[in-house]
Formats: C-alpha cells, structure tokens, sequence
C-alpha cells in the first residue's frame, strides 16, 4: 500500500514538531546554533522596530497639525526618524533571514538523507509490500515541508503573536484597556476560527496527498512497463487507472478550494469589525479631545499593520498543516522499524576462506506457510554447489537469506564459522558477489555500471573487468564505448550484454562467495553457454552457490542439491543423482525432451527455409 498520512491532530502536530527541534538545534553544530540565536535576535529587534514605526508617523501628524513654528524642524526630524525605522525594519527581517538560511537547507539535507538512508535499511519485506513512486513523493513533500515550516513558523506565526502582543501593550498604555482588549479579541477570534476552519479542511488535503501519490505511483509504474503495456495494447487502460485517481484528486481539490473561500470571507468579517470598533472608538476620543488625530492615525496605523500579517497568517497556517501533514508521514516512514538489524556490538566478518554452511535452516515469509524446513548443506572454500528444483521450491529464498535481507526463523547460516546475525550486514554482503537473474542496471552508462561493484576502481581495473567477462570488446564497439548509457533499467542492452555486465562489476567487486540465481535462464542456448563460460573462469578458486532451473547448466558442480517443498530430497554429483533415478534424473529426462523437441523444430525451420531454395535452384529456366 501506499504511505498515506496517518491521522493529523493536535497530538500528532506537537509530535511532529518535536521531532523537527533537533534538526533545528543540530548537536555538534555549534556554529549553525550561533545563526539560529543570533537570527532571534534580528527576529526580536524587527518586531520591536516595526513597534516602533507608527509611533513616530502619530507624532509626526501631531506635529504638523500643530504650532505653525515648528514646522520646519520637528516633523522633518521625525520623519526622517519615521523613514530610517522602516529600513531598520526592513533590514533586520533581511538579515535574520540570511542568517537563517543555512539552518533551514542544512536541516532540509540532513532529513532527506536521513530519510533516504533509512529507506536503504529497511527490509526487503518493506520495500517489496510498498510501492516507490508513493515512498519518494513522500519523502519529496516532507522535505519541503520542513523547509516551510522552519521558515514560516519560526518568522511569521511566532513574530506576529509576538507583535499583537507588543501592539497591545502600547495600546493600553497610551488608550487604556479597552482599545487593548477590543484588539486583542479581535486577533484571538480571528485566530480561533482559522484553526477550527483549517482542522476541518485539513481532511480534503489528505485525500489530495493520498490520491497524488497514488496517481504518482500508477504513472512510475506504467512507464517503468512500457513495453509491457505496448505488447498488450493496454494504452487506455493504463489512461484509465490515471485518471482514476486523477478524479479522486479533482474532487478533493475543488471541495478544499470552495472550503477556503467560506474560510476567507469569514476571516474578512473578523478583521472588519474589529477594525470598525477600534476606529470608532479613536474617532469618539478625537471628538471629545481626549485623543489627537495623530492617536487616530496611530491606531488605524498599527491595525493595517497587523492585519497584513494576519491576512498572511490565514495561508501561513494552512501551509503549516499541510506542511505537517507531509512531515508526519516522512517522519512515520522513518520510524518504520528495519526488520534486520546488527545485533549490538556486531563486528566485521573475519576470515577469507568462504566456507557457507547451512545449518537445519527453516524459514517462512508468513508464519501459516513454511519456506524452507529443516535445510542443511556446506560448501567448502573453492567449491561449487548447485541448487536446484521446481518453481516455488524455495531456491531463490536461500540466497536473499544468504545476504542476510531476512533473518531465518530456524537454524542458522555460517560463512567462515561465524554466525551471519552476530556480524554486520555490510560485512557479509561485501564478501558475496552476486549474479542475478533479472539483471537491473541503474539509467548511467556502462562504465558506471561496471564501477559499480568497486565506485573507487581506477578505469584500467573496469576494463580488465570487463576482458574478463568478454564484454569489452562489444562496448568499444559502441559509439561511446563505456560512456554509453545503458537506458531505464538497462533496456538498451540484450539479456546477454546485461549479464556480462553484472559479471564484470561483480569480478570488480572481487568478493570470496559467488552466488548465481539463475543467470542464465532468461538467455538463449549459445548465449547461455558463453556467459556459462564466463562464470566459470570467475567462480575459479572461489566459493560458488549456483541456484538453477536448467540442469544442463550445473553439472560440473561438485554437489547438487534438490530442493522440494521447502526440503533437500536428494543430493550428490550429477552422475550419483542420475544413478538414483528419481526426482534428479525425472527432471533431467523431462527437461532433455523438452531440448531435443525443440532443436527438432530448430531443424525444421531451418529444413523449410533450404528446401524452397534448393527447388528454386533446380527448376528448368523456363519455369523460373
């Protein structure tokens, strides 16, 4: 399923938040906390500035409505008092936002990376249940999220309470309490219902990010099958299940946009009247002397200047929760406990022999239905030993256990003696090199590819690599030879050309365990045979596991075993596993018929397309 955000409360809000502070006060950092102080402080003498300005304008009006004297001296001054506080203002919001600013995208950085290196933690449970396109919007909108919380929160909502506060400390102490009160109720109620209309509202935006992703994902999903979709001709399906979710986002959208403008007109009355009462007030004070016109100025000065905030702060406050909406469920994805973990105090894996052992091993993707039962067998440093069986019998499992991708559920795995669960992952998967049998290659070029296995390689030991796995020549065959781009997922290369590939990175990564999952099963008999070769001249001198399908391909192995229903049935060499005549050499039957039917009908194609040539060739001239 997709990661949809889970439910968004008061709760979950101070939670999210709290899970945020750190990346805000980095430990260690003490230089991006000296920026996050010192951007208070231009926060503080901002707002107290900004106080300050319609101070100077009332005795500025004051003045000039005055004694006639005073004219060309007192008001210039305070004008010019009036002007030099607005850059002040001006430039101590500038600063604190320049000052801040490394806090904010080093905050942004360090929780996508977080973020993206927990993803890799994850099991390959998680990631096999989930669906990409949905985890990355995710992790894409909680990162800009933070940086919108971080900037808004922090320099908006919190300096415009902080202003209200300081406007109606000056109110009441130059018009009494009452103009202090009818302010400051104003903002409260306007406050108030943009929190109430903004929780009920906060449901349609769920239902757009849930719907996003699933559109997202569906998109991902449908390209990365190109091919698949054109083979069945699926085009407007694929259209279809978009749009789907397309519509689900339209419905959403338009509900939320109706609902903010029913918010906005409510937010508009708020501010009318409590911007009518308080004039109203000044104007009577005006009228009967105890106020001047420039107090009247003044209060109408401060009310615009917080009204422009607060209009603000109506958006503010719904981008904050949306922006905790996208937070939570990033910060709920990285709480997503890793299934495998080091055990504590885990160290590297020791020893270079390779020996793998297999020790009574069960194990079951879901408890009600067994995978592996009771499965023992070792493989001595040098040797090969091939798995094989029908499909579903488990094969595939024994390799992502060697890797360690799960944990068993019974027995225990050995490389070298030691337990692979009292050893760090990292170390276990550097000493196995691996050959799939879908082999993915990231969209880069070839020589990216093949630097893969060993990112630090020098380009002479990627070409020796690539000798090695015989794909060296084809790739100077290439325009741009290693600097070719292989496509999405390597579909500009064949079946072939991607496995050699992946043997060339893993001789590079130069590991003492090979594991091949059926490498070759997806290629044709004489490419089968050269990448057959391949493998061998690399598995030389090293611990082989080959798990396969067809048994033509493992005969050389110095041990076979057959995997049924979860269980070794037999095992032994190819001769001794004939020599039993049972499920080894039924297969082997079976699958030898299949071969000789099918290089009959090699043979009649091959008989129907000389026998018209040939008859062409005999006709008489006349007949031609």
């Amino acid at each position: 399923m997709d990661p949809g955000p889970p439910r968004t409360g008061p709760r979950n809000d101070l939670k999210t938040i709290r899970t945020l502070l750190p990346y805000l006060w980095p430990e260690g950092e003490a230089g991006l906390r000296v920026r996050v102080v010192f951007a208070l402080m231009l926060l503080t003498l901002a707002k107290v500035t900004n106080v300050v300005v319609p101070i100077f304008y009332k005795y500025s009006v004051d003045a000039l409505s005055g004694d006639t004297v005073k004219v060309l001296a007192v008001p210039v001054a305070l004008l010019v008092a009036y002007g030099l506080t607005r850059v002040l203002a001006l430039t101590f919001g500038e600063l604190r936002d320049a000052v801040f600013a490394k806090v904010a995208q080093r905050a942004i950085r360090q929780a996508g990376l977080k973020a993206f290196k927990h993803l890799h933690r994850l099991s390959l449970r998680f990631h096999m249940d989930r669906k990409t396109g949905g985890v990355s919007r995710a992790i894409e909108r909680g990162t800009k999220g933070i940086e919108f919380l971080l900037t808004f929160m922090l320099f908006n909502v919190i300096p415009t309470l902080l202003e209200i506060v300081m406007v109606c400390g000056v109110m009441w102490k130059l018009y009494g309490v009452w103009f202090a009160l009818v302010t400051f109720l104003t903002m409260v109620t306007y406050i108030a219902w943009t929190l109430v209309v903004t929780e009920w509202r906060i449901k349609f935006r769920r239902i757009m990010n849930e719907t996003d992703s699933e559109a997202n994902t569906k998109a991902i999903d449908s390209l990365l099958n190109f091919e698949t979709v054109k083979y069945f001709g699926n085009e407007e399906h694929e259209a279809s299940r978009f749009d789907s979710a397309l519509k689900g986002y339209e419905g959403a959208a338009v509900k939320s946009k109706t609902t903010l403008s029913f918010l906005n007109i409510g937010q508009g009355a708020i501010i009318s009247a409590g911007v009518t009462g308080v004039m109203l007030m000044a104007a009577i004070g005006v009228v009967d002397g105890s106020m001047s016109i420039g107090d009247f100025v003044l209060v109408n000065a401060y009310l615009i200047q917080l009204f422009l905030p607060l209009n603000f702060l109506g958006f503010v406050y719904r981008e904050i929760k949306r922006s905790l909406t996208d937070m939570e469920t990033m910060f709920v994805l990285m709480k997503e406990n890793a299934e495998v973990e080091d055990s504590p105090g885990a160290g590297p894996l020791v020893g270079n022999g390779g020996e793998v052992v297999f020790e009574n091993v069960s194990f079951a993707y879901d408890s009600r239905r067994p995978v592996l039962t009771d499965v023992s067998f070792s493989v001595a440093p040098g040797k090969t030993i091939a798995i094989v069986g029908p499909s579903g019998a488990g094969k595939s499992t024994i390799s992502r256990l060697l890797f360690r991708f799960y944990d068993v559920t019974g027995g225990r795995i050995l490389i070298d003696g030691q337990d692979i669960r009292d050893v760090t992952q990292k170390s276990v998967r550097a000493a196995i090199g691996m050959v799939p049998q879908d082999t993915v290659l990231f969209n880069d070029t070839i020589y990216y590819n093949i630097a893969y296995g060993a990112p630090g390689a020098t380009p002479s030991e990627i070409e020796e690599a690539a000798h090695l796995a015989r794909i060296h020549d084809f790739i100077m065959s290439l325009p741009d030879g290693y600097s070719s781009t292989v496509g999405e997922r390597g579909l500009k290369l064949s079946g072939g050309e991607k496995q050699r590939v992946a043997i060339a990175r893993t001789i590079l990564k130069n590991p003492r365990i090979l594991l091949f999952d059926e490498a070759t099963s997806a290629l044709d008999s004489h490419t089968e045979q050269e990448i057959l070769a391949s493998l061998r001249e690399v598995a030389a001198d090293r611990t082989a596991l080959t798990i396969a399908h067809r048994l033509s391909t493992v005969i050389d192995a110095d041990e076979i075993l057959v995997l049924e229903n979860g269980r070794v049935v037999e095992r032994g060499s190819h001769t001794t596993l004939l020599a039993m005549n049972a499920t080894y050499a039924a297969m082997w039957a079976r699958q030898q018929e299949a071969q000789q039917a099918l290089d009959t009908l090699e043979r009649a194609g091959e008989l129907e397309e000389v026998l018209p040539l040939a008859a062409n060739a005999s006709a008489p001239k006349s007949a031609k």
